[in-house]
């Protein structure tokens, strides 16, 4: 199906004007950012949505809707190529991005949404009208027509190829994910097709807002008192909030003592702070610090044994949202932008260091689905020598009898267990400790001695954590 060139309009039929639909309209100006900047939709939408609020006098409803559009077309974003490859006659890559992004956009309305058919199809060729222009508004038309034909397990039963006859690209297709994201993925969880798919399927859904209270500063049980908010599942400081909760309307969070954080890292930073290590426990390092999620959290509790945190972050502007996250900590800390492969401090300075290291973000594609299209397998290469460097430098900066967290968004074995063995191997003096102990109440943890967390297990993000004693 081709892009059809614009014909006159017939003597005597007046031309009426395409209409902005402000929900659509944003939703489209979210996608276009994020394809033309490599921006994250998660940094896009809230400044938009509250330019939307104060100029078309956006509702809770309107908000909602642009913001399930922009995040299912995203999340969606493979099967939907798959199914308008076979409703167009050339090459998606010769289709224009924009173009593109309204034809997902509508699909998603179409295949992912109980928006009815002719609701969706007349909307989305309105909004190309507006922003494509009346030509090319007819190809969508006729695109999306097709598309609506049939509905999304019919239209996956034409384009995925059967499980049988190749499970990876199968699972591709149907829960759109790269097949070798879905690869890797399956590589560390290990099992059969039941607990990858329960896998690919959270991946697929749409997080809960997990806030944090910070100790000393705001607890559980205020949190609790907003009217959205529900216990978190193992973190004494996790509170979560029902679907439509609003973090910036909560004072703690407003003020700086409460914040948003994924209970997995939050999990994570109290693993390190209750490892046990021998002797002083005065001086903590968090070496990768930004933006400062875990920083503020571990800075409350030093504040409670009263140790200090050197929060250190290399790129200065994220050491800036650092310093921001723990202004107020009760206690004493210092934040430093420096590079944490050639660190300021001295050997041996600290009792226990948390390293949460660059990398693919495989583990967070519930939050930034758009980073799964973003990543290649080449990139591993790239992080994979920085990773190894940054738990080296932590393994320097300990002191004999403290500890070493070493952690990651990303449950790819090449940047957990093959970093942590290929170091550990140049590094005699020091030994992998049990962290299954020090994550109290959390089921189905593995073999150990590192620990693992899966979205469709814990319902956090897939942060891994391997904690390492200084021997010698």
């Amino acid at each position: 199906m081709s892009e059809q060139p614009r014909r006159p309009r017939k003597p005597g039929k007046p031309y009426r004007r395409p209409q902005k639909d402000p929900v659509r309209f944003l939703a489209f100006e979210a996608l276009r950012a994020v394809d033309e900047r490599d921006a994250y939709a998660n940094l896009v939408l809230p400044p938009l949505l509250r330019k939307a609020r104060e100029k078309d006098g956006f509702e809770a409803r309107d908000a909602a809707l642009a913001t399930e559009l922009v995040y299912g077309t995203l999340r969606r974003q493979g099967t939907y190529d798959a199914i308008i490859a076979e409703c167009v006659d050339r090459p998606l890559r010769e289709v224009d991005p924009p173009v593109l992004d309204v034809l997902s956009l509508g699909a998603h309305q179409l295949l992912g949404t109980r928006i009815p058919t002719h609701a969706a199809v007349s909307a989305s060729v309105e909004l190309a009208r507006v922003v494509l222009g009346d030509g090319r508004a007819k190809f969508v038309n006729a695109v999306l027509r097709k598309i609506a034909q049939d509905d999304l397990d019919g239209w996956i039963a034409k384009v995925a190829p059967p499980y049988d006859d190749d499970p990876e690209d199968h699972l591709a297709v149907v829960h759109s994910h790269p097949r070798w994201v879905v690869s890797a993925l399956w590589d560390s969880l290990g099992g059969g097709r039941a607990g990858i798919e329960r896998l690919l399927e959270a991946d697929n859904e749409r997080p809960e807002v997990t806030l944090v209270a910070r100790p000393g500063r705001s607890t559980a049980e205020e949190l609790l008192r907003e009217e959205s908010a529900v216990p978190g599942r193992w973190s004494p400081y996790a509170v979560r909030l029902a679907e439509g909760g609003e973090p910036g309307a909560v004072g703690a969070v407003r003020e700086g003592r409460a914040g948003v954080q994924d209970e997995g890292s939050q999990l994570v930073a109290l693993a390190l702070a209750n490892a046990p290590v021998e002797g002083r426990d005065e001086k903590w390092l968090d070496g990768c610090a930004g933006p400062g999620g875990k920083a503020a959290l571990l800075a409350a509790l030093a504040a409670e044994r009263g140790a200090m945190l050197l929060a250190s972050e290399k790129q200065p502007h994220r050491a800036g949202l650092v310093a921001k996250a723990l202004a107020g900590n009760p206690g004493p800390y210092q934040v430093i932008a420096a590079d944490g492969t050639r660190p300021p401090w001295q050997p041996g300075s600290f009792d226990r260091v948390l390293m949460d290291v660059p990398c693919t973000g495989l583990g967070a594609l519930r939050r930034r689905p758009e980073a799964r299209w973003r990543r290649r397998p080449e990139d591993l290469e790239g992080f994979g020598p920085l990773q190894r460097a940054l738990l080296s430098t932590a393994l320097d900066s300990v002191r004999v009898g403290g500890v070493v967290g070493y952690a990651t968004c990303s449950p790819h074995l090449a940047e957990t267990r093959a970093v942590v063995e290929d170091v550990l191997k140049q590094w005699p003096g020091a030994e992998l400790v049990d962290a299954r102990p020090l994550f109290p109440g959390v089921p189905e943890l593995g073999e150990g001695p590192d620990v693992q967390l899966w979205p469709h297990v814990h319902g956090t993000d897939a942060m891994y954590l391997a904690v390492i004693r200084r021997t010698g």
